[in-house]
């Protein structure tokens, strides 16, 4: 079976089948009816692509209702620390997260629903992520969690003198303080 459950439920690592051979390697990267078989009904609308260099961490990122996202995340290029937060309110996983690396060595994908914060660090050179989403993105709607909120204690696996953090996201609130309409459906 191509998805593994993970501790925080809702959170799906999606692990595709790859075909090697002298060529090199095939692989289907999405597959509707793949999904649809483990009662995953997803439509995405937007695809996302974004290069980075080592040390720069994106996040904590999320939309809310009525344009919250669900995300496949996917590297194509380098290496990254994927990591999703439970933001649900009333979830016995509330504020914790998971980190899985996702490599273009290792092809797997993050399946990650609405309600969680989502983010990643570099930790190859270079670094390109493209991840599938349901909504379409609305500037409105958009809001976030400080990378370095110390409840939530995430390790990114960078040197703290390496790390590379936008403006905007160094002015994102703790999740004590964050906007969030979201209520665990268990």
């Amino acid at each position: 079976m191509p998805f593994k459950t993970t501790d925080i439920p809702g959170l799906l690592i999606f692990e595709p089948a790859v075909y090697k051979d002298e060529r090199g390697y095939f692989f289907e990267s999405y597959n509707e009816e793949t999904f649809r078989r483990q009662n995953i009904d997803i439509r995405f609308v937007q695809d996302n692509q974004s290069f980075s260099c080592y040390g720069v961490i994106r996040g904590l990122h999320y939309q809310l209702e009525p344009y919250a996202q669900a995300k496949l995340i996917r590297v194509i290029q380098g290496k990254i620390l994927d990591v999703a937060v439970d933001i649900r309110q009333g979830s016995p996983t509330y504020g914790k997260f998971m980190h899985i690396e996702l490599s273009s060595d290792n092809k797997l994908q993050f399946l990650i629903p609405p309600g969680f914060a989502h983010g990643f660090s570099v930790l190859s050179e270079t670094a390109e992520v493209v991840y599938k989403c349901n909504a379409f993105y609305n500037k409105e709607n958009e809001a976030g969690i400080r990378f370095d909120d110390p409840d939530l204690h995430i390790d990114w696996q960078l040197p703290a003198d390496k790390a590379i953090v936008s403006s905007k996201d160094l002015e994102l609130p703790l999740l004590a303080d964050c906007r969030n309409t979201f209520k665990f459906k268990g």
